[in-house]
């Protein structure tokens, strides 16, 4: 309930800041002295059933995606002690962090990973791959899940969903607006909407979406640092520390997973000049030194 209401709110206080500017720069007084007007309410509805809507489809088809995508066997019944030992970590951790019992499953890959997707923190799936049960201590391992229930725990697929629908109710919106002043300020088109507003509003979405994709990057690798600390607290910071480097052994490898779901992975590509800030997780390198400087 109260991330419904965040959402909620998050929506209304987008429509509200962004009417309240536009007036007070006189976008609308502006724009209707060229010719027709803008809707400007209207199109804050529109950006924003667009913008929050694709989000949140995306969040409630995730668990169902990654299951696809990744080839994930749910484990329902336990076909072996490992399966076994995976099912009670897990369960044992999600009560500590006080959320409900996810889905857990295993997908044949060899690179060393793991993901956590889900619609909410009691309808969610946690798994690991083939190749991160093989190159990790039991120990490890149980530290990257406490880093997955973490991000469970913390909310962070949801409050990754809100984000990324602010962001687009801005891309669309802004892109409209400007679209709309070029074709009736510049162009002086005064009935419908020329190629002039088609044009600049296509250019001004991959622009802005490419601003504002730096902003949901920004904060993708804020919760990978928050769930560092979740799985060292759940299963100690040495393990943790200890999980970190054996990723950080394996970083030549490439990630081995789908562009969709690259976010969720606990192992993340090594970033390099500016590409740092496209990049869904922090280096790890950074990550180990703020485990080591975590109190306690």
């Amino acid at each position: 309930m109260k991330r419904i209401m965040l959402f909620l709110g998050t929506n209304l206080a987008i429509i509200v800041v962004l009417s309240i500017t536009l007036r007070i720069l006189g976008v609308e007084r502006i724009l209707d002295e060229q010719g027709v007007g803008l809707n400007l309410n209207a199109l804050l509805v529109f950006a924003a059933v667009f913008g929050f809507g694709g989000s949140f489809i995306s969040l409630a088809i995730s668990k169902w995606m990654a299951k696809k995508t990744m080839n994930v066997h749910v484990i329902e019944e336990p076909r072996n002690a490992t399966e076994q030992w995976l099912l009670e970590t897990v369960r044992r951790q999600a009560r500590a962090a006080g959320i409900g019992m996810p889905e857990v499953g295993i997908y044949d890959s060899p690179d060393p990973n793991a993901f956590a997707t889900g619609m909410s923190r009691n309808n969610a799936l946690v798994a690991v791959s083939s190749g991160l049960m093989r190159s990790m201590s039991q120990g490890e391992v149980e530290a990257v899940l406490g880093h997955e229930v973490g991000h469970v725990a913390n909310g962070d697929m949801v409050t990754l969903a809100l984000i990324q629908g602010v962001v687009n109710t801005f891309v669309i919106f802004l892109a409209r607006v400007l679209g709309h002043f070029v074709d009736r300020v510049v162009f002086k088109n005064e009935q419908g909407h020329g190629p002039a507003f088609w044009i600049t509003t296509i250019v001004a979405e991959i622009l802005l979406a490419i601003l504002a994709s730096i902003i949901v990057m920004w904060f993708s690798r804020q919760r990978e640092f928050r769930a560092d600390e979740a799985g060292a607290k759940l299963a100690g910071r040495d393990q943790m520390i200890g999980a970190l480097e054996s990723l950080a052994r394996a970083s030549g490898r490439p990630v081995d997973m789908p562009d969709q779901m690259a976010a969720f992975g606990i192992r993340g590509g090594v970033p390099q000049g500016i590409k740092r800030l496209f990049m869904t997780h922090p280096p790890i390198e950074e990550r180990i030194m703020a485990l080591k400087g975590m109190r306690g």
